[in-house]
């Protein structure tokens, strides 16, 4: 049986057998540091980046459920010609349905209700569903080939935070943290905002979780509200003074435990004690938006003027990455629309589509887009055939893991593009196919780090975000 050195009670002992013998800097240290495994920082085993990076940050807005492409960026004149016609057999192939759509008697393609027109000088085809996208058109690159394995949520989100469908790999941002560290001593360098008042699938803790990575490199969570961070304000009658006097005596025991153990984790624990009192004067600064002007509020939307919308938080990102914070991971659920999609789809439209174009729009004006990696999509797409009953005003669609769109924009990559092509169903991939792997090298590869080398041993191998997979997107790279 493998075992995790770094929290076995014999693991222990052998820390404290090597720290007591004479053989100091030589071979003692040595083989410590083999039992401690990976520690410290990635940066003591690669040198930090391997090359020079394109990004200093990355702001993800993951839109959980899955978007309908169809519907929103993947125009499919076919289907509405064919509105009602049985999905071809051919098109379908031997591809599994979930076990909500596959008893179906009739799979009816179900064409977009919403107009088509192109964009920009890109002449990026948008639903006019995402009229504020359309300011942003060539700033963004298309990618219209990504694909996944897995055909249910839980799995399909946790592959592409994790890289892996079952639960317990660190998350995209506690990697990125592992590898290139902090540049903000205020703050968190892996910061996670929830929309509230969502409904849809649940989201879980483990998705921007360490895994098995010291637990340092995983996501702080910020709720809307005037107390972003859950007993981060001291208590009535606690002043400043009074805690740093307390976290002082705190650390001095804790201090006492880790020559004791030499347990890494103990470390780690006392940096969290003294960042979660830097961030009791930091984040009350980050989250007043009371130094604002009138036009942010324009560009955002009224929304923005309400924590824990989906607009707040994106003008929250922006503060945090101005402050540098590395990893600014964003979710907005209810994006799973197996019936009622029309209607669905209109008011994620409307949370999402002026907020998204005016985060982009205020980086670029502030001169951080060039260094600023900004991502938006789910974890799948939608299949073209309705779920359910297609009728003349109405229609659902089931999850489709085979095609879906996202977009990228800033820090490195290829503005005014769009990248892949799918079909005339928007069914299957006929180009360029994106898989989650590749995008996940390529976003690592942005930030100057090569996803082979990024690696931690654990249990007796070495893990890394694309596993054994991932080959970078070169033509979208600027």
């Amino acid at each position: 049986m493998n075992i995790n050195t770094r929290r076995h009670p014999m693991a222990a002992n052998r820390r404290l057998f090597l720290k007591s013998s004479g053989a100091g800097v030589g071979l003692g240290s040595v083989a410590l540091r083999s039992l401690l495994g990976n520690e410290s920082d990635a940066s003591a085993e690669t040198g930090g980046m391997h090359f020079p990076a394109k990004a200093k940050r990355i702001i993800y807005l993951f839109q959980s459920g899955g978007p309908a492409q169809q519907d929103l960026f993947d125009y499919k004149p076919l289907l509405n010609q064919m509105n009602g016609q049985e999905l071809p057999a051919e098109v379908r192939g031997q591809q599994r349905l979930t076990g909500m759509s596959v008893n179906q008697s009739s799979l009816p393609l179900a064409g977009s209700q919403f107009k088509f027109s192109q964009a920009g000088q890109s002449g990026a085809w948008l639903s006019d569903l995402l009229p504020h996208h359309r300011d942003i058109a060539d700033d963004v690159c298309f990618i219209k080939s990504m694909h996944t394995e897995a055909i249910n949520h839980d799995p399909a989100i946790t592959m592409f935070q994790t890289g892996s469908q079952i639960a317990g790999r660190p998350s995209l941002g506690a990697w990125l943290s592992y590898g290139l560290g902090s540049v903000n001593d205020d703050l968190p360098a892996f910061i996670v905002l929830v929309s509230a008042g969502q409904g849809g699938q649940p989201l879980y803790a483990r998705l921007w979780g360490n895994g098995f990575l010291d637990s340092k490199y995983q996501g702080v969570q910020f709720r809307g509200g005037s107390d972003p961070v859950l007993y981060l304000s001291n208590p009535q009658g606690v002043d400043r003074n009074r805690r740093r006097a307390q976290l002082d005596t705190i650390n001095e025991l804790n201090q006492h435990q880790f020559a004791q153990e030499l347990d890494p984790e103990i470390e780690s624990r006392i940096a969290q004690y003294e960042m979660a009192f830097r961030m009791q004067a930091s984040v009350p600064d980050v989250a007043d938006f009371s130094d604002e002007p009138e036009s942010t509020f324009q560009l955002y939307g009224e929304d923005a003027r309400k924590p824990g919308t989906f607009a707040a938080n994106c003008l929250l990102a922006r503060r945090l990455a101005e402050r540098d914070v590395r990893f600014i991971q964003l979710y907005h659920q209810g994006w799973d629309q197996h019936s009622n999609l029309p209607k669905g789809i209109r008011g994620q439209a409307k949370e999402t589509d002026q907020p998204s174009a005016a985060l982009i729009k205020d980086l670029k004006q502030l001169g951080l887009l060039d260094d600023t990696l900004v991502i938006w999509g789910g974890e799948f797409g939608r299949t073209s055939y309705s779920q359910g009953v297609l009728t003349a005003d109405n229609y659902g669609r089931d999850h489709h893991p085979r095609c879906f769109t996202t977009w990228m924009a800033g820090g490195g990559i290829k503005p005014g593009i769009s990248y892949g092509q799918t079909d005339e169903f928007g069914y299957n991939v006929i180009e360029n196919g994106v898989h989650v792997h590749d995008f996940n090298a390529t976003i690592l590869h942005l930030m100057g780090i090569d996803h082979e080398r990024l690696t931690f041993k654990y249990q007796g191998r070495r893990f890394r975000l694309t596993d054994v997979h991932g080959e970078l997107i070169e033509p979208i790279l600027a």
